[in-house]
């Protein structure tokens, strides 16, 4: 790399990272916010993350890897010698690992659209990682609306995991029939090994409250009862992958948040590919990509939750609120 380009390199990492420190981490990660000003200002650091390759330094999948090596959750300066000592093995892993946040949160902003689609339902997740947002139908939500608290419980009883959003609007919210889940990931993991328990429970960043607790107990819902999971490209295989979906179910394929670690040029390779194996339902930030049926409106902060491209609510990203947009005469029942 020449002087120019790895002083290009080096500054594109300082507004990363201070763009995480001043905007992303603020409100929910102190410790984050913290770190990442930090990277920011220390040259010593940036020359280590430099050697990442560029899709993989972004600052909450580095801070996870290292947390996940044994770096301790303490000062920067103690961090920062950490990753010093440990330059290496840190630079391999980060290269090696991708972002896999699996949150069952996302399934309170899901059930609204699931809602609409007549059961049995099979369904496929692209995007995996260890499966937690293929069991809809086995958690527990409480809907925060303007007339109170919605709770709605699978018929055996309150689930131990218990979803909490704001609900804005009046659709039909009613648990899915899945009879039928896969998933397909670069890199799927398995809920029932500890190693990848640990990795995905340390994708919540220190301070969001309850977050850790809430995956550890939805993965132990996917431990209880494995989904299929399929490793590779989804765009090359959710035809093969659909086609094993039971044939008297409605097969929907979703895609919640993950589009945005989809190369561009492939993104509507993939969206298309969804749209042809049956109903497809998506979160993704407006500006993400041309899937939908209409224009959306820019909503800062906000994602769209869309059915086959129509876009029904907006939502926020892990699906703590869900805001009711579709003209559709619904009723919650």
């Amino acid at each position: 790399m020449d002087q120019d380009a790895a002083a290009d390199g080096d500054a594109d990492i300082a507004a990363r990272y201070q763009h995480f420190a001043e905007v992303e981490a603020p409100g929910r990660s102190d410790l984050y916010a913290q770190w990442a000003a930090g990277v920011a200002a220390d040259p010593e650091t940036r020359s280590i993350l430099a050697r990442i390759p560029d899709t993989h330094r972004q600052p909450p999948l580095v801070f996870a890897v290292t947390r996940f090596l044994g770096a301790p959750e303490g000062d920067y300066p103690a961090w920062a010698r950490w990753l010093s000592a440990n330059a290496e093995t840190a630079v391999a892993e980060c290269g090696a690992r991708s972002i896999q946040t699996n949150e069952p949160l996302r399934c309170a902003a899901l059930l609204p659209a699931l809602s609409l689609i007549d059961g049995p339902i099979a369904l496929l997740e692209v995007g995996a990682s260890a499966g937690i947002c293929l069991y809809p139908d086995r958690y527990s939500y409480r809907y925060a609306t303007r007339d109170g608290v919605v709770a709605i419980d699978p018929s055996d009883g309150v689930s131990p995991v218990v979803l909490e959003s704001a609900l804005d609007g009046d659709p039909l919210v009613r648990l899915p029939e899945v009879v039928w889940r896969a998933g397909i990931d670069l890199h799927p993991r398995d809920a029932r090994d500890p190693d990848d328990r640990r990795w995905i429970t340390g994708l919540a960043w220190p301070g969001e409250g309850g977050r850790a607790d809430r995956m550890a107990a939805a993965l132990d819902v996917v431990a209880a009862d494995p989904p299929l999971l399929v490793s590779g490209d989804a765009a090359d295989l959710l035809p093969a992958v659909a086609a094993l979906a039971p044939p008297d179910a409605t097969l929907v394929v979703t895609t919640p948040g993950v589009l945005a670690h989809v190369p561009r040029r492939s993104r509507r390779a993939l969206i298309d590919a969804a749209r042809a194996a049956g109903r497809w339902i998506t979160i993704d930030a407006p500006a993400l990509h041309d899937g939908w049926s209409s224009v959306p409106k820019p909503w800062p902060g906000r994602f769209a939750l869309a059915l086959d491209g129509d876009i029904v609510a907006s939502v926020d990203p892990l699906g703590a609120t869900v805001e009711w947009r579709s003209a559709n005469p619904l009723t919650r029942v």
